[in-house]
């Protein structure tokens, strides 16, 4: 018996020395793409390597992606820093990243910290799970972070995740054929989109005729508390904002003042400033918007201006030191 299972393991561990090998090769040509899987890999990158290293950084969810300039912040604060924002995930993905922000970069010491009112829902699916392909291996932090769209093979297998992956290996070959068509879709982390208004609106209007309610995770809600708390023990300054929100598709959700008010005590209770754009001018003004929830190019300057403005007025980022 002890024999044969030797002579088992001494077939079987060529070829794990061969899939291991291959599996840091084709992770290692993905990570370089700018812009396969969202554009999101310069920013996994720089904080797997610690690149992020600014003293304010933005979280959130796809509106923090395309609603706020960090070029602008580091210009008119004159210090670093960097978006984070991460589009279609809720609270529980942001937080995997500041867990990486405080393992592998220095501590910043500011974070603009977006909310949403899907920020506590828990998503059925795993939205754009290409852009964790590269990381993955071995990567027990992962794995508890993203509790669904992969199994645990995925995980603890060489190559096994790539099954399937066409679009992926497709990237992989066109990076290796054409290096220099890889053009930055990034600007530290955020994404500009010079887009007009489009019919997604029009689109819910006709599927929801009426109003719908978002149910927020109990488990998410205790993660985020648990957050603030970690914060304010590292003397990390937060400030809640809650980024314009085009006013008529506000009206599709029926807890909207619920969910409003649990962030509004979360400011209270931890003394952090809360700016709400939600009824700000910019809210009504649909040239500014691409859809409902998202600004455009120049909507997102606009904004990020008016932002500015008032982090000064209330002597946020003023004094960094």
């Amino acid at each position: 018996m002890k024999r044969f299972l030797k002579k088992t393991i001494l077939f079987i561990l060529p070829f794990l020395l061969a899939a291991h090998g291959l599996d840091y090769l084709l992770s290692g040509i993905l990570k370089k793409s700018n812009d396969f899987a969202d554009g999101e890999y310069p920013v996994w990158n720089a904080l797997y390597e610690g690149k992020i290293n600014s003293d304010i950084v933005i979280y959130g969810s796809s509106r923090a992606l395309v609603h706020i300039n960090p070029v602008m912040i580091s210009d008119s604060l004159h210090s670093t820093a960097y978006n984070l924002g991460i589009n279609g995930h809720s609270f529980r993905s942001e937080y995997f990243r500041h867990s990486l922000i405080m393992k592998y970069n220095k501590k910043p010491k500011i974070i603009i910290q977006t909310l949403d009112i899907t920020s506590f829902e828990k998503m059925s699916d795993l939205y754009n799970p290409d852009q964790f392909l590269p990381y993955m291996l071995n990567n027990e932090a992962m794995k508890l972070a993203l509790f669904n769209g992969f199994s645990s093979t995925d995980y603890d297998l060489p190559m096994i995740r790539f099954y399937g992956k066409k679009e992926a290996f497709i990237e992989i070959c066109e990076l290796l054929i054409n290096p220099s068509g890889n053009n930055p879709e990034r600007i530290k982390g955020y994404r500009p989109n010079d887009l007009v208004w489009n019919n997604d609106l029009l689109t819910a209007q006709q599927e929801f005729s009426r109003s719908f309610e978002i149910k927020s995770d109990s488990s998410m809600i205790c993660l985020f508390e648990e957050y603030l708390k970690e914060c304010q023990q590292r003397n990390i300054k937060i400030v809640f904002v809650f980024t314009p929100q085009y006013i008529e598709g506000q009206k599709f959700v029926s807890n909207w003042p619920v969910i409003m008010s649990l962030y509004y005590d979360f400011s209270r209770k931890y003394e952090i400033p809360f700016l709400d754009y939600s009824v700000d001018s910019i809210s009504f003004r649909k040239e500014y918007f691409y859809n409902s929830g998202h600004l455009n190019k120049a909507g997102s300057q606009i904004f990020t201006a008016r932002l500015l403005k008032d982090l000064q007025k209330y002597q946020i980022g003023v004094r960094l030191e």
